[in-house]
């Protein structure tokens, strides 16, 4: 930022040159920006001051899973993980009753559960639980975790060809539904913070899975809806393949095929990142091709209601963004983004007076505030420039 000061610098700023972004808005031309480390401090103290309300005595935090909000270690640790990844300290009586109550939900399978969605609550709880094992506590916890979720994994009585192979859905095979990329993408990455090697069957046969959740015809996937690809969606993911199947899905394509959604194909892109797929992997191209063609911070492109699921977006394009390694982001039209100063500026932009998000789209459960609230601040924790 030169020789300016902070006071200096926001004053050249209201009248330096804009330049329009993808989405169509005005950013500042910042080169090499990423938000500083004060102000990404005052917006997570704003969502702490609120987490700090909404935190119930035994440590836990309402979910929004189904009808009636109840307590799950699923947001729980999902709040957890993302403020201590966003510089709150571990001993933070927030984080500490959170971490607290997760410890009391873990069973003797080694999942973290109460009932229920047994997969989806271990494997966030798993990432907690590493970004808390200071001097090894977790170890075995983390062990335990580890082997339980492998379980949960789609596999036994499949064939490889079997386009559910690998997978992994909210709970148990055949407890409620098939597997998704959502559910798998959360599995890759709690097993890999668990400790089990990029080169574990369990994680091999995952990116199986994922490879057959991307609008990519390859030997890698050769499903129908692959074929159908187009221009619009050759290179993104889909949520579930088997909407293909379903010709009332809104999921579908006029060509039809499956239309690419932007928060699974950075899913999509971290996972592969992740588990050792390298940059050169034509799966990896072309997803950033995709990407390329519809980078922006401000909707979740490839969806027909543009801010439907957007902050879990803001989280899965912040931690692919990050994976990929780009400071500095070039998309199709050969424009730079600084994609960490962008989203943090969205996000802060987007924060209420009370320190909370909520989306006004109900999709994705959102419009809770301490789940929007969740998403952002673990976004947040990747602006930090390296």
């Amino acid at each position: 930022m030169s020789q300016l000061n902070r006071r200096e610098w926001l004053k050249a700023a209201a009248v330096a040159p804009v330049v329009a972004t993808v989405s169509g808005g005005l950013a500042l031309s910042t080169a090499g920006a990423a938000p500083g480390a004060d102000d990404l401090k005052a917006v997570v103290d704003k969502a702490l001051g609120f987490l700090k309300t909404a935190q119930k005595d035994d440590g836990h935090f309402f979910g929004p899973m189904g009808p009636v909000p109840q307590a799950e270690p699923g947001l729980t640790a999902l709040i957890a993980a993302a403020l201590v990844r966003a510089g709150v300290p571990a001993d933070n009586p927030v984080v500490a009753k959170a971490v607290g109550f997760l410890e009391k939900h873990v069973q003797k399978d080694g999942g973290v559960y109460i009932r229920g969605m047994s997969n989806y609550m271990t494997c966030l709880a798993i990432v907690t639980f590493k970004e808390m094992n200071a001097g090894g506590k977790y170890d075995k916890v983390l062990e335990a975790a580890g082997k339980y979720v492998k379980t949960l994994q789609f596999g036994d009585g499949l064939t490889p060809d079997d386009p559910n192979f690998g997978g992994a859905g909210y709970d148990k095979p055949g407890t409620r539904g098939g597997p998704d990329l959502s559910n798998t993408h959360f599995m890759v990455e709690a097993l890999l913070a668990a400790g089990v090697p990029k080169d574990d069957p369990a994680v091999k046969n995952a990116v199986t899975y994922i490879s057959r959740c991307q609008n990519l015809e390859s030997e890698f996937n050769k499903q129908e809806f692959a074929k159908k690809a187009d221009d619009d969606t050759r290179g993104g993911f889909v949520y579930n393949p088997s909407a293909f199947k379903d010709p009332k899905s809104d999921k579908r394509t006029d060509a039809g095929g499956l239309r690419s959604e932007g928060g699974m194909t950075y899913a999509g892109l971290k996972s592969f990142l992740y588990a050792g797929v390298g940059k050169d992997d034509k799966r990896v191209q072309a997803a950033v091709a995709w990407i390329r063609k519809n980078y922006t911070v401000s909707a979740n492109p490839g969806m027909k209601e543009k801010d439907s699921g957007l902050f879990y977006y803001y989280h899965t394009f912040a931690k692919a963004m990050d994976a990929l390694g780009e400071d500095k982001f070039k998309d199709a039209k050969g424009a730079e983004h600084d994609w960490r100063q962008e989203l943090f500026d969205e996000l802060k932009g987007k924060q209420k007076a009370n320190g909370s998000w909520a989306n006004t789209n109900r999709a994705f459960l959102e419009t809770e505030p301490a789940l929007a609230t969740a998403f952002a601040v673990l976004a947040l924790s990747y602006c930090k420039k390296k």
